[in-house]
């Protein structure tokens, strides 16, 4: 076994990483960029290494410098995670050159199984379905479209480099094909360094379900069982479970022995996946999509089912071990895990970011977690954050166990999909295990539509209260909030504005321990505000809260995070403007432009496509709210722009 190890990533696989290290005594080595200097990785390791700038080309990407970072440090293996480096060739060769064990698979099988055109053909040749779709790589424009014309609408348009749902696009109708394509082959270009796009018929009704598999470089293969993958978004994952609720056994056993062959087609070693689409309302009807030559991100219910450490297992089979697992591989219960991410699931899932007034991971169930307090969360990387997984003797006990434990979770200072994922959760069809990969897009508004409680508003305005009551030895009367007066306290009047509602006027009177607050003009209930306790009308619940900087209070219950200012009588008539009148067009997350589409003085018509913002990513595209013509135009291709900054002006 090895005494050091280097691991090229960052977040939280890097930190998981380590832990199986420090668990088996072998000395870690972090990478990290400028950008993540104070991360957790950082801290977790015993030897950390710069690597260069946050831009990931200069630092996680950089091949020279990780191999140069191994070396100063003595490591004689390098766990690349998953993304960055995880499946690209050229840095697996590279590891072998410099004589450093690459723990993953030969770069033969990640050439093999990286380029999905050939992975599709190899795994053909062994016998395993694939979806029907476009032959040959490198195809043009012109040859893309000529396959979707024999294929037929709907399509899938996917980078054959890379995963993780990016560049993917799906398309309906002609019209649409060609902005797909431009968009499509943008994105994997920025994400993998290629733009070289396939074709797959688009299955309707499909589930994602893909098996986990574990190969030792002595011929052995062997699979542990197949995870659910259906609830996506924008094409990636944010479910996972294991076993599958669709799935008999004897698909199980079909699918497994499809998922070995793939794994011998290559001559893989080491922790792999292989991913099936499969027909929801015929579940025999399944084919190969791609190979994963990595670790995936959903690994933990796995392992939670399986009882095996698949790092470990990595590690071992890199060392040369044989068989290194369990001779009987048992599934027990069932495991479900949600990725927990900076993002608004009510804006389309837009990236958040910001710094991170408080983190709390709930108790008794396992989470993996990339973030701390007083870290900031920005638009370098991808906007996953930490990954809840609970396991259960069943699937509805791991679900009721892995909702709760989301509402005793608190992220503060920071948009995240906490509260969308335990709605998501509470679907009747998700309970039920009816899933697709369309399902949230479907339900949306349904999962995001939510009001603000009473009670939160209350919390705000108590918490105000606190803020306002003196703390010397001797209270002067006319220090209290409100003032000392003869008669009745006097009313004050606060306007509440929650990220993403509408403002409401709340008016207090009284101090915070003993209240009284009308909302929106209701009646008047009475309420106690301690430091974490909020008591309105006789009912009490627990808070947690924090202040940023810029004012916003974090308030948190139950899962739920809502963001509150409270806002001047100015501030609140300059923000009642006049719909559809044009004006400034505002970035929706801080990122990058990478595509401005229109120029100085240009008229435009209302959804033209104006600019394209890029972050942890994600494309965004800008569109013209109105006719008009565009104005003071600030967006430049490659500048970096922070959320709500001024792109142009639309007269």
């Amino acid at each position: 076994m090895f005494s050091t190890v280097l691991v090229a990533n960052r977040g939280e696989i890097a930190v998981r990483v380590m832990r199986t290290l420090r668990r088996l005594g072998i000395r870690s080595v972090a990478v990290y960029s400028d950008a993540d200097a104070g991360a957790p990785h950082v801290a977790a390791a015993d030897v950390a290494v710069r690597l260069g700038p946050a831009a990931a080309a200069e630092s996680y990407l950089s091949i020279d410098r990780v191999i140069d970072a191994a070396k100063a440090t003595g490591a004689e293996a390098i766990h690349p995670g998953y993304g960055f480096l995880s499946e690209n060739t050229a840095f697996a060769a590279a590891c072998e050159r410099a004589g450093i064990v690459f723990v993953g698979p030969p770069a033969s099988a990640i050439e093999a199984m990286g380029d999905k055109i050939r992975a599709k053909e190899t795994v053909a040749k062994a016998g395993v379905p694939v979806v029907p779709g476009s032959d040959g790589s490198g195809l043009s424009d012109d040859e893309l479209a000529l396959a979707v014309e024999r294929v037929g609408y709907p399509v899938l348009l996917k980078p054959s480099a890379g995963g993780g749902g990016k560049g993917m696009r799906a398309v309906h109708r002609a019209e649409d094909l060609r902005d797909a394509i431009a968009s499509a082959r943008r994105e994997a270009r920025g994400s993998f360094g290629d733009d070289t796009l396939l074709v797959e018929r688009l299955v309707t009704n499909p589930r994602h379900i893909e098996l986990q598999v574990l190969a030792d470089t002595h011929g052995t293969v062997v699979h542990l069982g197949e995870r659910e993958c259906s609830l996506q978004r924008r094409h990636q994952k944010i479910v996972e479970e294991a076993p599958s609720p669709l799935l008999t056994a004897d698909q199980r056993e079909a699918m497994g022995a499809a998922a070995c062959e793939a794994a011998r087609a290559c001559g893989y070693a080491g922790a792999g996946t292989v991913e099936f689409i499969v027909d929801g309302n015929r579940p025999d009807d399944w084919f190969f999509m791609e190979m994963n030559t990595r670790l995936q991100v959903e690994h933990p219910v796995t392992e939670e089912v399986y009882g095996v450490d698949l790092v470990e297992a990595q590690l071992r089979v890199a060392a040369g071990e044989r068989a290194p697992w369990p001779a009987v591989l048992r599934p027990d219960g069932h495991a479900i895990e949600v990725r927990v991410y900076a993002e608004d699931p009510a804006a389309g899932f837009l990236p958040t970011g910001g710094r991170v007034l408080a983190w709390r991971a709930p108790a008794g169930v396992r989470t993996d977690a990339g973030i701390a307090e007083g870290g900031v969360v920005g638009s370098d990387y991808d906007p996953m954050l930490a990954k809840i997984i609970a396991h259960g003797p069943d699937r509805a006990a791991a679900i009721r166990r892995l909702d709760a434990a989301l509402r005793d979770t608190v992220l503060l200072g920071l948009g995240s999909n906490l509260a969308f994922l335990r709605a998501l959760l509470a679907d009747p069809d998700v309970r039920a295990g009816n899933l697709d990969t369309g399902l949230v897009e479907r339900r949306l508004a349904d999962l995001t539509a939510r009001e603000v409680p009473d009670d939160v508003l209350g919390a705000a305005t108590g918490i105000a209260l606190l803020g306002l009551e003196p703390s010397a030895p001797v209270v002067d009367p006319f220090d209290i909030p409100g003032g000392w007066r003869l008669g009745e306290d006097a009313w004050t009047t606060r306007t509440l504005e929650v990220q993403g509602h509408a403002p409401v006027e709340v008016r207090s009177r009284g101090r915070a321990a003993d209240a009284e607050v009308s909302i929106a003009g209701g009646a008047p209930v009475r309420t106690s505000t301690g430091p974490r306790i909020h008591s309105q009308d006789g009912v009490s619940r627990t808070y947690v809260a924090a202040r940023a900087a810029d004012g916003t209070l974090w308030i948190a219950r139950d899962g739920h995070t809502w963001a509150i200012r409270e806002h001047e009588a100015l501030d609140a008539a300059a923000s009642t403007g006049a719909a559809g009148a044009g004006g400034p067009v505002l970035s929706p997350m801080p990122g990058t432009v990478t595509v401005v589409e229109v120029t100085e003085g240009q008229q435009v018509s209302a959804g033209q496509r104006l600019v394209v913002v890029e972050a942890m990513k994600m494309e965004h595209v800008l569109t013209a709210p109105v006719d008009g013509t565009v104005s003071d135009l600030r967006a430049r291709a490659g500048a970096t722009v922070a959320k709500d900054a001024v792109l142009l002006v639309l007269q």
